[in-house]
């Protein structure tokens, strides 16, 4: 697993992710401002859409960015 997130900031809180909140979606590494919040995750993505969301327009914009290029 790449170590550095796609995001920056928490999908649940908004605050900074924190290197011990780290867990990977879609073949991604993504991050969480606590580590309860990433174990909800990790366990069943299905469960939490809001955070699939998110994660999944950071990669969609990240797909469009690399394309332009």
């Amino acid at each position: 697993m790449n170590s550095k997130p796609i995001n920056k900031f928490c999908p649940r809180s908004g605050k900074d992710v924190r290197e011990d909140s780290l867990t990977t979606y879609r073949g991604n590494t993504v991050g969480f401002c606590n580590p309860q919040c990433c174990k909800e995750f990790a366990a069943d993505p299905e469960a939490c859409p809001s955070d699939r969301a998110y994660f999944d327009t950071l990669l969609k914009e990240y797909e469009l960015a690399t394309d332009l290029d």
